[in-house]
Protein backbone atom coordinates (compact mmCIF):
# COMPACT_ATOMS: atom_id res chain seq x y z
CA UNK A 1 0.00 0.00 0.00
CA UNK A 2 1.73 3.16 -1.21
CA UNK A 3 -1.02 5.71 -0.60
CA UNK A 4 -2.36 6.45 2.85
CA UNK A 5 -5.96 5.35 3.30
CA UNK A 6 -8.32 8.32 3.47
CA UNK A 7 -9.87 8.84 6.89
CA UNK A 8 -13.36 9.09 5.38
CA UNK A 9 -13.42 5.62 3.84
CA UNK A 10 -11.10 3.45 5.91
CA UNK A 11 -11.10 1.88 9.33
CA UNK A 12 -8.74 2.64 12.19
CA UNK A 13 -7.29 -0.85 11.76
CA UNK A 14 -6.51 -0.16 8.09
CA UNK A 15 -4.84 3.14 8.96
CA UNK A 16 -2.84 1.54 11.79
CA UNK A 17 -1.67 -1.23 9.43
CA UNK A 18 -0.59 1.41 6.89
CA UNK A 19 1.48 3.27 9.52
CA UNK A 20 3.07 0.03 10.77
CA UNK A 21 4.00 -0.96 7.22
CA UNK A 22 5.27 2.49 6.24
CA UNK A 23 7.31 3.09 9.41
CA UNK A 24 8.40 -0.30 10.77
CA UNK A 25 10.34 -0.28 14.02
CA UNK A 26 13.58 -2.20 13.56
CA UNK A 27 14.51 -1.86 17.27
CA UNK A 28 17.84 -0.25 16.45
CA UNK A 29 17.45 3.49 16.98
CA UNK A 30 21.05 4.22 16.01
CA UNK A 31 20.44 2.78 12.54
CA UNK A 32 16.82 3.83 11.99
CA UNK A 33 16.26 7.33 13.32
CA UNK A 34 12.44 7.26 13.22
CA UNK A 35 12.18 7.96 16.95
CA UNK A 36 14.21 11.12 16.41
CA UNK A 37 12.04 12.19 13.46
CA UNK A 38 8.90 11.61 15.54
CA UNK A 39 10.40 13.42 18.55
CA UNK A 40 10.80 10.41 20.85
CA UNK A 41 7.50 8.80 19.84
CA UNK A 42 6.93 5.63 17.89
CA UNK A 43 5.05 5.95 14.59
CA UNK A 44 1.73 4.81 16.05
CA UNK A 45 1.91 7.46 18.76
CA UNK A 46 2.98 10.14 16.29
CA UNK A 47 0.13 9.30 13.89
CA UNK A 48 -2.54 8.69 16.54
CA UNK A 49 -4.75 11.54 15.25
CA UNK A 50 -4.62 9.98 11.77
CA UNK A 51 -5.28 6.47 13.05
CA UNK A 52 -8.35 7.53 15.02
CA UNK A 53 -9.61 9.56 12.04
CA UNK A 54 -9.23 13.01 13.56
CA UNK A 55 -6.70 14.42 11.05
CA UNK A 56 -5.45 13.41 7.61
CA UNK A 57 -2.15 11.64 7.04
CA UNK A 58 -0.73 14.74 5.32
CA UNK A 59 -1.76 17.02 8.18
CA UNK A 60 -0.03 14.84 10.76
CA UNK A 61 3.01 14.40 8.51
CA UNK A 62 3.35 18.19 8.29
CA UNK A 63 3.88 18.27 12.06
CA UNK A 64 7.13 16.34 11.63
CA UNK A 65 8.62 18.08 8.60
CA UNK A 66 11.71 20.15 9.14
CA UNK A 67 11.17 23.87 8.87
Amino acid sequence: MLIAPDITDSTAEERRAFIKAKYPCIADCDMCGLCKVFRCKNAEQAYDDYIIGKRSFMDVSADYRRA
